[in-house]
């Protein structure tokens, strides 16, 4: 679809009829798409349209590498949210096709209790309290994720309850 959207902003008469779907596999030298429309504006879109194709097919095809690799364990494979300027939309769209789920959009969908925060609270709960006494006196129902930095701390974590995800962030094992 993205591939499409750039010839349909030079030329409102393009068409396109696509042989494949977006997250099929396809081989070497396999056809795509049949493209219709001026000369000029299929000339002007190609390079953007097959950077934009690339790069996301590239994205899709690794997470699907990654995703079955994980078939079975039971965990789910998030991306980050530290994408490429402006093109963040895209490259998570890409994970999705993939088969690997989008972490979050941005910094306000999801609260993220970072060591910092752990260590400024004087431990595991009382930072996951004082992320719950806040998000009552402001009325907020958001996801917490909480970084962990060793098995010791991943159960106070799950002693505690209070997170939705454990981040595995500058893990040691040497540190249990």
């Amino acid at each position: 679809q993205v591939f499409s959207r750039v010839f349909e902003l030079l030329d409102e008469r393009f068409t396109m009829e696509s042989f494949c779907a977006d997250g099929d596999r396809v081989e070497p030298g396999q056809r795509l798409a049949l493209l219709r429309g001026d000369i000029r504006a299929l000339l002007s879109g190609e390079r953007t349209a097959l950077n934009f194709l690339q790069r996301m097919s590239g994205i899709a095809t690794h997470t699907a590498e990654l995703v079955s690799l994980l078939q079975g364990s039971g965990i789910t494979l998030l991306d980050t949210r530290k994408t490429t300027p402006n093109l963040r939309i895209f490259e998570k769209y890409a994970v999705t096709v993939g088969g690997g789920t989008n972490h979050r959009i941005g910094l306000f969908d999801m609260i993220l209790l970072k060591d910092n925060h752990v260590d400024f609270a004087g431990g595991i709960a009382q930072a996951l309290d004082r992320c719950a006494a806040y998000q009552k006196a402001h009325g907020l129902n958001l996801k917490v994720e909480i970084e962990t930095r060793s098995f010791d701390e991943i159960n106070q974590v799950l002693a505690h309850g209070g997170a939705d995800r454990i981040m595995l962030d500058n893990f040691s094992v040497e540190d249990t």
